[in-house]
């Protein structure tokens, strides 16, 4: 295993370039790939937290959606957000258009069908997670409520068509809405009708790194079957718990899924990284420039270039974040197989892995019940998740039953982390309406779905029970 100390003589010994930063010198061999996952190795007291959570924005009274352009539209969101909350704005190029804010180490973004997205700042407990979720959504309520629109905390659009929707002008987004229809049958919805609840989480070392990789992806169809919640499409009630979770499992092979070859013991680094290899490129960026090299792969582009073009740290470390496994490793380890989710269940996905992954003892036993689970069955369950979230049945067994375990695992890590807040309350104060959910072998869309039917009343009742 890579200790730190050799890590970091490493890439003290590879950084000095002739180029204006070490991102845009070309790489010179497959061995620098890592470096972005060593320098990202934090000791125990670094560790944070981040939350991330799209949402889609729709008319109050109508249900339609809320389109990019216009003082009623997701600009005019961003511009009220600007001048009431002190939010910067970002443009892709300069003069280009607003598609993204920030503060501090917070930033506002857009999806490709207009979701808005926060992608909080590091944070270093589940309490301040929870009350900066929840700052985010008043100041969104505060800016939407003159144009009469609401948020909703859904994993699929209720009620958008495809033709319904706007692209949101980011120059990667152009070239996606091209390229992965041609690698499965639901990427375009995947971009612009679904929305997520991520979270993610630092490592010590590449072995702690690998460690967490290994558990979070064996448990991934855990979390999607817990956080099920889009039953809805186009106003119709379909029989799904998650939709998203179905549009998942056709979307681009190559960069999604499990990745299996990260689950054996004594797993690298190396191994994440010959996945992502192999995995087609969208475009990188040259002076601002965009250059569309859709299909390449990382190990042709690193070895071939592009049209006079060579690889860089920069382009690597683009590349990765256009891979979407169920957990994706980057600079943390990034959570990613929950539907968006209301309240109350806003700070329950962050509140579970960190239990699970920041306390040692709920990481052995985490560890412990996901050992002996195989690939295959796991993929054979994700099939069905879909339609039965935990009421699938694994090994003879509900799902749920697995669900529960792995949610006393988290609650228990919760509790030894012993970090109160003013209200006297412990972080398992963020887990509990999961834990509820999931004693019923329920998720959220059960909820949703009590005493709903498809008629006239049913996008009245979409709008108030999806409300985040």
């Amino acid at each position: 295993m890579l200790e730190s100390a050799t890590v970091t003589d490493h890439a003290q010994s590879i950084d000095p370039h002739p180029y204006g930063s070490v991102a845009e010198a070309p790489l010179r061999d497959e061995s620098e790939l890592e470096l972005v996952f060593v320098r990202a190795c934090k000791p125990r007291h670094l560790w944070r937290v981040g939350a991330e959570a799209e949402k889609f924005g729709v008319d109050a009274q109508t249900g339609a959606p809320l389109h990019y352009p216009g003082d009623r539209g997701v600009e005019g969101i961003l511009h009220a957000l600007i001048e009431r909350h002190g939010w910067h704005e970002e443009a892709e190029y300069p003069g280009g258009p607003l598609i993204a804010l920030r503060r501090g180490e917070a930033s506002v973004t857009l999806e490709p069908g207009s979701q808005l997205e926060l992608s909080g700042a590091p944070m270093p407990n589940m309490h301040a997670i929870a009350n900066e979720l929840v700052s985010h959504i008043n100041e969104l309520a505060k800016s939407a409520r003159d144009l009469g629109i609401v948020w909703l905390g859904l994993g699929f659009h209720p009620f958008a068509r495809q033709d319904d929707l706007d692209w949101v002008p980011k120059s990667r987004y152009a070239i996606m809405r091209e390229y992965l229809p041609t690698r499965g049958a639901f990427g375009l919805d995947m971009m612009r009708r679904t929305a997520t609840v991520q979270a993610n989480f630092d490592y010590s070392s590449e072995q702690d790194a690998m460690r967490k990789l290994r558990v979070a992806l064996k448990l991934a169809p855990v979390t999607t079957a817990m956080f099920a919640n889009s039953p809805f499409v186009e106003g119709k009630i379909t029989g799904e718990v998650s939709r998203r979770a179905r549009v998942w499992l056709d979307v681009d092979p190559d960069r999604t899924g499990l990745v299996p070859q990260t689950w054996r013991d004594g797993a690298r680094f190396r191994d994440y990284i010959e996945w992502a290899l192999d995995s087609g490129m969208f475009m990188f960026k040259r002076e601002g420039k965009v250059l569309d090299n859709r299909g390449q792969t990382f190990r042709d582009f690193l070895k071939n270039g592009f049209k006079g073009h060579r690889a860089t740290m920069g382009d690597w470390e683009m590349h990765l974040n256009t891979l979407f496994p169920e957990v994706r490793l980057k600079r943390t380890i990034e959570i990613r197989g929950a539907d968006s989710l209301p309240k109350p269940y806003f700070a329950a996905l962050p509140a579970l892995w960190t239990g699970l992954l920041y306390d040692d003892t709920a990481l052995a036993e985490a560890e412990a019940l996901v050992e002996d689970l195989r690939f295959d069955e796991l993929q054979e369950v994700r099939k069905r998740i879909p339609w039965e979230g935990l009421r699938a049945t694994f090994r003879g067994k509900p799902f749920a039953a697995l669900a529960e375990r792995v949610v006393d695992v988290a609650g228990r890590g919760l509790e030894r982390r012993a970090i109160f807040w003013r209200d006297g309350n412990d972080e398992r104060v963020h887990l509990r309406p999961l834990e509820a959910l999931v004693a019923r072998a329920q998720c959220p869309a059960d909820v949703l779905l009590e005493g709903l039917s498809d008629g006239p009343d049913l996008k009245a009742s979409i709008l108030e029970r999806g409300t985040v």
